[in-house]
């Protein structure tokens, strides 16, 4: 076949792709990223990959690492990690030629021209060797767009390793302020025990009437409410680490305690730091890629294709004194002449796919800007809150203490030592809630900033 009649052929191919109908994306308007935070703070100290270690807690640290070894949604995204770069080798196999070998043969029985019959043992080994010219780079954007989205996938793993880590260090954390919240209840009802037992004594030796010793006895009934209560709380919160760490439900060692958990300081960087930092951004930013490249393969659907064939082998017969050799090679044309439309949805499709993943990472980034300001805001506010309620509680202390002296000494009614037990009960609870949420607020912060995450050497070469 000639260059002219390849260019014949190839004529009609091209001026349908040239008419065909190209589909725009939807324009997205950019960001312009803020000079600074709303809530004034430094972030600097987040690149420690093991951000879980700053709290000052081996068994927090222990926990943590059980969760990223035995989690099952780590092991699920590490499958589609996995799933991904397979689909990334069967792409790149594309670019290269397909080799095949075949052997027919057979034991036959004819008639020849002369009339007499022949038996002949026949064999035909042969070798075939395809291989499309990616004359207009349509395989190279299916590879490109196979590449991101495996890139795509080690970032959702990496997301989901650090949602893992946060939500551990979080239950955790909660579990020791549900303890701390057991051991203010128990200390109380030992309190009240001693109340209870002072009323009755009171009440006894005719000093108190007996509205005491039944107000005495509400409010030590109250106080042991509580504790099957945090009892309850504990259980599942240790189920809830259990499955973190992918195993049945049982105890959880814990450390120190609450009060002993540093408070990591937070130290400077630019906000459109998180943009590199966060593996959900860079997931978002990667299936973009993957859904411009997939756009441009959809395009170069309409475009014709070339693809290049060669066999050789050879016919053996026992008919034949030598085997005889056979070859060919060519070359054929495919371009899309009427699809009934067919080509022209797959590329809105296409396009459709590309819009969705333009907003998606522009959502990506909005919403790690709000995180961030959510936790700084947090962090800041409830160390606020933290220093006030220890105040509080410092001071309700004190009026315990004189109220239950007064009590004891008949000057002052027991409603008055029963109110100051009430109010430092709430306030010792309310602080230890606190104290557990303002570190929780930090985890969160690390967690809102991509923690410790830094992503692959593979990854950051191609950003």
């Amino acid at each position: 076949m000639t260059m002219k009649c390849l260019a014949a052929l190839a004529l009609p191919a091209l001026l349908s792709a040239c008419a065909a109908r190209d589909a725009q994306p939807v324009a997205v308007p950019p960001l312009a990223l803020p000079s600074d935070w709303r809530t004034s703070a430094d972030i600097g100290a987040v690149g420690d990959p093991v951000w879980w270690n700053s709290f000052g807690d081996p068994e927090l640290s222990r926990i943590v690492e059980a969760a990223l070894a035995a989690n099952p949604d780590i092991g699920i995204a590490m499958g589609r990690v996995r799933e991904a770069r397979a689909a990334l080798r069967g792409i790149n196999a594309t670019l290269l030629p397909t080799i095949d070998a075949s052997v027919t043969g057979g034991r036959s029985r004819s008639v020849s021209a002369f009339g007499t019959p022949e038996v002949q043992n026949a064999a035909q080994p042969q070798v075939q060797v395809a291989y499309e010219l990616d004359l207009f780079g349509r395989l190279a954007d299916q590879r490109g767009a196979a590449r991101d989205t495996y890139l795509a996938s080690t970032a959702a793993r990496d997301a989901v390793r650090l949602s893992v880590a946060a939500t551990t260090a979080s239950t955790y954390v909660a579990l020791l302020g549900l303890d701390a919240r057991l051991g203010i209840a128990e200390r109380t009802l030992a309190a009240r025990a001693e109340s209870l037992h002072i009323a009755r004594s009171r009440v006894g030796n005719g000093y108190s009437p007996r509205l005491e010793l039944q107000q005495a006895q509400a409010e030590y009934d109250a106080t042991a409410a509580i504790i099957p209560q945090v009892r309850l709380a504990i259980s599942r919160a240790e189920n809830a680490l259990s499955l973190l760490t992918g195993k049945l439900p049982q105890a959880v060692r814990r450390g120190a305690g609450l009060q002993t958990l540093a408070e990591p300081p937070i130290g400077a960087g630019l906000p459109s730091d998180i943009v590199r930092r966060r593996p959900d951004v860079a997931q978002a930013e990667y299936q973009l890629a993957a859904s411009d490249r997939s756009l441009s393969a959809a395009r170069k659907q309409f475009l014709p294709q070339f693809r290049l064939a060669a066999s050789g082998g050879a016919a053996i017969s026992s008919l034949l004194s030598d085997p005889i050799a056979i070859w060919s090679i060519g070359g054929s044309i495919l371009a899309p002449i009427f699809q009934g439309g067919r080509l022209a949805a797959q590329t809105d499709a296409a396009a459709g796919r590309r819009d969705q993943a333009a907003f998606a990472y522009r959502k990506s980034v909005l919403t790690a800007f709000r995180e961030v300001e959510d936790a700084l805001a947090a962090v800041k506010r409830l160390d606020e809150q933290q220093a006030l309620a220890t105040d509080q509680r410092d001071a309700l202390a004190g009026g315990v203490k004189l109220a239950t002296n007064r009590y004891r000494e008949g000057y002052s009614p027991y409603l008055e030592q029963l109110d100051a037990q009430r109010q430092l009960l709430a306030a010792e609870l309310n602080l230890t809630q606190i104290h557990a949420d303002a570190i929780t607020a930090r985890i969160q912060l690390y967690q809102a900033l991509g923690g410790g995450w830094s992503g692959s050497a593979e990854m950051g070469s191609t950003r």
